[in-house]
């Protein structure tokens, strides 16, 4: 059941991140303090979702780029390691773009990192319909490139897809 982060997920999710071996202690700090800052403030338009099987397995965390008209950034998503590779990811991201439409979101954008250890990352969002739009080198560090994947979300737009 895919739902609403609540301040009681913070634990398990902080533990889902740092079990996928994807993220520095320092990037999970900041998630931390990320679902802190959401929770605090009742008025944020991000949005913090969460598959739940009786415990959290899965989360993806987006917010509205600053200074457009309904761009998205998908800053987060992550699968339990044991549950990866049945779906769940996909499930997720498909839901994030249906309430991302629902608010009349046009863009979904996601960055990652172009090591060779994040190429299944990359894999995924191309299978999810993602097209790569742009790439920064040496984006985190030297020899570690921003990718940028970008999908539209509204059929009825105008946007060269």
């Amino acid at each position: 059941m895919i739902r609403p982060t609540t301040p009681d997920d913070t634990t398990a999710l902080i533990a889902l991140a740092k079990a996928t071996g994807l993220f520095e202690p320092s990037q999970l700090d900041e998630i931390d303090e990320m679902l802190a800052d959401y929770f605090s403030n009742s008025d944020s338009e991000n949005l913090w979702f969460t598959d739940d099987d009786d415990e959290p397995v899965a989360i993806a965390y987006c917010e509205p780029e600053r200074m457009t008209h309904q761009t998205w950034n998908l800053q987060l998503i992550a699968v339990r390691p044991d549950r990866q590779r049945q779906g769940r990811g996909a499930l997720l991201l498909r839901y994030v773009e249906q309430a991302l439409t629902k608010k009349g979101g046009r863009i979904l954008l996601v960055e990652t990192s172009g090591m060779p250890s994040f190429e299944s990352t990359r894999e995924f969002y191309r299978k999810c319909g993602y097209e790569e739009e742009a790439r920064i080198r040496d984006f985190y560090q030297a020899g570690d490139d921003k990718i940028v994947y970008r999908k539209v979300l509204t059929s009825g737009s105008n946007l060269k897809k």
